[in-house]
């Protein structure tokens, strides 16, 4: 009994750290087909569709910022200095969630009655309530094409230096 008793409040540390740590995708590349994180492909030399996507407990704004900062540091790691926005969009997947409420064949029992025979019933107490959530992701994307020397007068030309030391402090990378 006192083995079932540490293994149930090891689990639950274990649930409750893991629960505590997750939080905002920070500034990573995405690990793979729709992890959250950055990634880019290259189209051209000096151009390059970057993505995005955030967690659901990413905001939008971040989502943009870091896909702005991604831009910007690329720019500079190809030795450009500055880039054009193309293309630029940022979807927004909403699905609802749904916790408790489980009312399944484990919750179920029989019991036999002389007069009617036998009964299957469900037990209301030993499910919780029904809690619905709603749940959003966003992912930002953006076509660039990359150019050397002072900005465009163009609305959607950024200095990639610039972008970089002002979103900067806003970045949140992964803890080590």
């Amino acid at each position: 009994m006192l083995r079932k008793l540490i293994a149930a409040a090891a689990l639950t540390a274990t649930i409750a750290i893991a629960a505590c740590s997750t939080g905002p995708t920070p500034y990573q590349p995405g690990g793979g087909r729709g992890d959250a994180g950055y990634a880019e492909s290259k189209i051209e030399n000096d151009r390059y569709r970057i993505s995005f996507k955030g967690n659901s407990l990413t905001e939008r704004e971040t989502v943009e910022n870091y896909m702005l900062f991604r831009a910007a540091e690329l720019t500079l790691q190809n030795g450009f200095d500055t880039f054009t926005i193309v293309n630029r969009d940022t979807d927004k997947n909403s699905s609802i969630r749904q916790s408790g409420g489980y009312m399944g064949p484990r919750w179920s029992y029989s019991y036999f009655s002389p007069h009617y025979g036998w009964y299957r019933a469900w037990d209301p107490f030993w499910s919780t309530p029904a809690h619905f959530d709603e749940v959003t992701r966003y992912e930002a994307f953006a076509e660039i094409v990359m150019g050397r020397g002072p900005k465009s007068s163009d609305a959607n030309a950024f200095d990639a230096r610039q972008v970089s030391q002002n979103l900067a402090s806003s970045i949140q990378r992964p803890a080590s």
